[in-house]
């Protein structure tokens, strides 16, 4: 099987530049925002947005770990914060890839459970194979391909990227 890369590093950092700052638009009239990644990669994104979100605006960012059994998604989810934690709160809903959208619709479903401020989601990269009426409102980018091929996206030391195969 050959990798053809996507994204490079230095793509991945412009993307997530870019996701920090359209959520700072959205979220400029708030004092604090929950970055909630799901868990692995979706967390390991998130922890990079906040940290962006962290260096370009006044904003309180707290970061919430979000576990969800892509397996079985109707499983409970859990959450590295109590609820009470982002009752009322802005919150961004964090993943690296959307593939089918059941593991986004399971987190959202989650999230729905607790009165919220605002609530939006992000990608780093959107597939277009929607099995489920969900929607990344932030989004690195958007990418058609067929149901055959498989993006994955390697978040490590020697350096971050993007590949389809």
């Amino acid at each position: 099987m050959s990798h053809n890369i996507i994204l490079t590093q230095t793509e991945i950092d412009h993307k997530i530049k870019r996701i920090a700052f359209q959520i700072y638009e959205t979220y400029v009239d708030e004092k604090e925002i929950v970055i909630a990644g799901i868990a692995q990669n979706g967390f390991i994104l998130a922890q990079k947005i906040a940290q962006t979100l962290e260096t370009i605006s006044p904003l309180k960012v707290h970061l919430c770990e979000v576990v969800i059994n892509k397996q079985q998604p109707h499983l409970p989810v859990s959450t590295s914060m109590a609820a009470s934690a982002y009752k009322n709160k802005g919150l961004v809903l964090v993943d690296d890839v959307l593939n089918s959208g059941t593991t986004l619709v399971y987190g959202v479903k989650h999230f729905l459970e607790v009165p919220l401020g605002k609530f939006k989601t992000a990608v780093l990269i959107d597939r277009n194979h929607k099995k489920y009426p969900v929607k990344a409102d932030f989004k690195g980018i958007s990418l058609s391909t067929s149901m055959q091929e498989h993006v994955q996206v390697v978040f490590d030391e020697t350096g971050d990227y993007a590949y389809l195969n």
